[in-house]
């Protein structure tokens, strides 16, 4: 049985620049971005990563991650009560 190697512009953490080529984004219908760094396809319109994993692209919504989150790096709980002036009758 013959072997079959990667074509040599596969990496085994990347993608087939051929696959970049033909998938788009599932939200927008629009070509995505691939960044090497995070190991993500970007959507830019979506603002959606989608991950790489083992060389497959997961091109599900619900796996994607929204690039407009931030984590909370204050340390502090998310619910906390925003600290102000409080508004009310004589103010």
């Amino acid at each position: 049985m013959p072997d079959h190697d990667p074509p040599a512009e596969f990496t085994p953490n990347g993608v087939d620049p051929r696959l970049l080529e033909i998938l788009i984004c599932p939200v927008t219908r629009q070509p995505l971005v691939y960044d090497r760094a995070a190991n993500e396809l970007i959507s830019r319109t979506a603002r959606l990563a989608y991950p790489i994993r083992g060389g497959i692209p997961i091109m599900l919504e619900e796996e994607a991650r929204d690039m407009d989150e931030l984590p909370d790096l204050s340390g502090g709980s998310p619910e906390m009560p925003e600290e102000g002036p409080e508004t009310g009758e004589g103010t």
